[in-house]
């Protein structure tokens, strides 16, 4: 018998001057899609460490998490079920490393824009706007409501 496993992801909002950090992908080789700098817990990983790497390796920026958003889930229209834990952060600096080859652009994008997109069916989930929104709301947990080892 298998067991069912949720799909464990980490992505974090980056406000800056009233543009939001974002990535731009094509995941399937069509049309792109935008999203947070997001991805999947690796093997032996934190949450928080899995959420830095994938904003190092997504986006080029070091960001300082300040707050927690909270475990959303998602099922997907192809039945997969994510477990995404989303972060709050500031942009400290940019790294200058090369991305991550599924990311084609870097963009910092306004709210307005962010939802022009999402009424084009270009997110990646409905995940990134909610997230974006429970920000501006300053719905923040604080970082220690993760126990981990």
């Amino acid at each position: 018998m298998s067991r069912w496993q949720p799909h464990v992801t980490v992505a974090t909002v980056v406000e800056r001057a009233g543009c939001f950090l974002m990535v731009e992908e094509a995941p399937d080789g069509g049309k792109t899609l935008f999203n947070q700098p997001a991805g999947h817990l690796e093997p032996g990983e934190r949450i928080r460490e899995a959420a830095l790497r994938e904003l190092r390796e997504e986006s080029a920026w070091q960001v300082g998490i300040t707050d927690y958003l909270g475990l959303y889930i998602y099922e997907a229209p192809g039945g997969q079920t994510f477990h995404s834990h989303g972060f709050f952060g500031m942009a400290l600096a940019h790294l200058g490393n090369d991305l991550d080859p599924a990311v084609i652009a870097v963009h910092w994008l306004t709210l307005e824009e962010i939802e022009a997109l999402d009424r084009q069916g270009r997110l990646r989930s409905p995940l990134v706007l909610r997230r974006i929104r429970d920000a501006l709301a300053s719905r923040f947990y604080p970082m220690d409501v993760i126990h981990e080892r």
